[in-house]
């Protein structure tokens, strides 16, 4: 692993992962999220995501096409390539608990903040525009995601 393999990385919010996993292309947030997704397995773009990011996939892959739909989409995210997964911790819950005591978020979206933030990650790959609130991480919607 590199010595410092935050620089230049992005954080990937679930919502990137159930586009992409679990609605038809003909959704433009799907294509798009496929995108960003293929250059991450090629090595084109440096991402990351928390453990946390699992738990919603599988969710949301059950809630819409069953058990074994989310079993595959479970193992499917564990495999993917060139993904980095990161632990939630106390400390991440405590920044998260500061974040939704700023800003009134969502605690999900707490979370996920919190362990980009603690990760040393400044960006934010989603199309949650309730993320652009919080003013430490800077949403990039996924359109933007491919022009970089």
């Amino acid at each position: 692993m590199r010595k410092n393999w935050r620089k230049g990385w992005v954080y990937l919010d679930t919502n990137v992962f159930i586009y992409a996993m679990v609605y038809h292309e003909q959704v433009e947030e799907a294509r798009l999220a496929k995108e960003v997704l293929r250059r991450i397995a090629r090595g084109e773009l440096e991402a990351c995501t928390s453990s946390l990011t699992w738990d919603e996939l599988v969710w949301a892959a059950w809630r819409l096409g069953g058990p074994e739909v989310a079993r595959q989409k479970g193992a499917d995210f564990l495999q993917f390539p060139n993904l980095k997964i990161l632990s939630i911790d106390e400390g991440v819950l405590s920044l998260a608990q500061r974040i939704v005591e700023s800003y009134d978020t969502r605690p999900r979206d707490a979370i996920h903040v919190a362990c980009a933030l603690k990760s040393g990650i400044k960006e934010i790959v989603s199309e949650d525009r309730e993320l652009d609130e919080i003013r430490e991480i800077r949403r990039i919607p996924l359109r933007e995601a491919l022009q970089g």
